[in-house]
């Protein structure tokens, strides 16, 4: 489908903006920003911190356009994306395409010329394994997509930590693995809310391939795993108390939501799950932010 339906100039951009996936993509920005926060024991040069979040943000938009353009046959059968913009026509492929290219050949410019080399590489392997690895292969390949594919997920604080060191440090590779092990449980709680429509598109996730109750116990075993990730940065001297008191309660929230979805299932319970991890990931970094500038005032 080719055609494009006539709108007006504001309403294209709403569409372009749409192709962005912002909710997604303020997200990943802010894990990749909390990353660069973390990678110095004092605030980093405003300067970088612009640029490296502006480029790392740009190569997200540019991932979540590219997915627009291999999901859009997906989108049309599923409720929950079939009105975005290549769907209903608004935008074409080729439009979407080009508008993908124009972001991710301006991120990697901002990145290699302005922050580092080695950021600008990462964030590239992150674009390609979200962008081709998951959408075009691992998500109609296997149940198990979400799990493999996370690690473009979970790459963000590692791209910000390096854009301020020009190194993998093991306490950004923690912080990795712990949005690694988040992911599955939380887009797993999505995918249950929505498997008849990942059914009738005829993507292999979880709940579809091997049942709800199935989903629901990984979902809990995940969540344990979480827990245990979660721990890490207390456990290796990264963070101090606050950050292991405030994260030991959003961890007693997320498997609240786990247990009782596995012992107690009902309808709403998979979508009140869903939102609830994306508050815990963001509360747990903000833990993090908080007991970073905490322990550095006390020690200055």
């Amino acid at each position: 489908m080719n055609t494009v339906t006539a709108l007006t100039a504001t309403d294209r951009l709403s569409s372009y903006f749409a192709l962005c996936k912002p909710r997604v993509v303020s997200m990943i920005v802010f894990t990749a920003m909390v990353g660069m926060l973390l990678a110095s024991p004092t605030f980093i040069g405003l300067q970088l911190f612009i640029v490296a979040s502006l480029g790392i943000g740009l190569a997200a938009a540019s991932a979540a356009a590219i997915n627009h353009v291999l999901d859009r046959r997906i989108d049309e059968r599923m409720n929950r994306t079939r009105r975005r913009p290549l769907p209903q026509g608004v935008l074409n492929e080729k439009q979407a395409l080009s508008f993908a290219m124009l972001l991710g050949l301006s991120s990697m410019l901002l990145l290699v010329f302005f922050v580092n080399p080695l950021t600008a590489l990462l964030t590239f392997l992150s674009l390609i394994g979200y962008a081709v690895i998951y959408t075009a292969f691992l998500k109609h390949a296997t149940p198990q997509n979400i799990v493999i594919g996370g690690a473009a997920g979970a790459a963000p604080p590692v791209l910000g930590w390096s854009a301020v060191t020009g190194t993998i440090d093991a306490h950004a590779l923690l912080l990795f693995v712990i949005v690694f092990t988040w992911t599955p449980p939380h887009f797993w709680a999505l995918a249950i809310s929505r498997r008849k429509e990942y059914l009738d598109a005829g993507v292999p996730m979880l709940p579809v391939t091997h049942g709800e109750a199935f989903t629901r116990l990984h979902i809990l075993l995940y969540t344990v795993l979480l827990v245990i990730a979660s721990v890490l940065p207390w456990l290796t001297g990264m963070s101090g108390a606050v950050y292991l008191a405030g994260v030991l309660v959003l961890d007693a929230g997320f498997l609240y939501y786990a247990l009782v979805l596995w012992f107690r299932p009902r309808a709403e319970l998979p979508m009140q799950t869903f939102s609830y991890s994306i508050t815990y990931l963001m509360g747990l970094f903000i833990l993090l932010l908080g007991d970073h500038y905490a322990r550095a005032y006390l020690l200055s």
